[in-house]
């Protein structure tokens, strides 16, 4: 079986993600709480109205109707929410970081493998006193329908690898087909 190899180029950057990501901390940690606690609003809410439902029904056969009828149909596949996923205007972006600051920019090679992409990087030093060899790998599976001709991977100066993988748009099995006017 033949797999398709790609080598991501890795973009250098005078920026530190120290800097860029962690100086709105509070706002996004006050803007989860809000979203948790609107979350749990939803949850009462829902959990009153099941409750209320449950003890004005008078037959088993109604109370399990009136229980499934409760429950919010949801498209959990436009929910996915994960530290990993962030928004980027409509679309989703998966964000990986890895701590390279061991290594120098020349020693990393970011690159994907049928659906995996892989990070490595090797450091060797030999003196006349002393031999020092580092070596890291990690691997982790693209999720189904990522193009990896769209994964991109920048150095920050602090020595953090981030590496975007925009995701397929989630469309529940739906295809829109264009309709062509003659």
């Amino acid at each position: 079986m033949e797999s398709n190899k790609r080598n991501i180029p890795i973009k250098l950057g005078d920026f530190s993600v120290i800097d860029t990501e962690f100086s709105s901390i509070r706002e996004r940690f006050d803007s989860e709480m809000r979203k948790m606690e609107e979350e749990m609003a939803k949850f009462r809410h829902e959990l009153m109205n099941r409750e209320a439902n449950f003890f004005e029904s008078t037959s088993a056969s109604t109370n399990s109707s009136a229980l499934a009828s409760a429950r919010p149909k949801q498209n959990y596949a436009a929910d996915i929410s994960s530290p990993l996923i962030q928004e980027d205007g409509d679309n989703k972006v998966l964000k990986l970081r890895f701590d390279v600051s061991q290594y120098a920019p020349e020693e990393i090679v970011v690159k994907t493998v049928d659906q995996k992409l892989l990070v490595h990087a090797k450091h060797e030093e030999k003196s006349d006193t002393k031999s020092v060899y580092r070596e890291y790998n990690r691997e982790f599976l693209l999720p189904k329908g990522v193009n990896p001709e769209s994964i991109r991977s920048s150095l920050s100066k602090d020595g953090v690898l981030t590496v975007d993988a925009p995701l397929p748009a989630l469309t529940a099995g739906e295809t829109m087909i264009p309709i062509t006017h003659k």
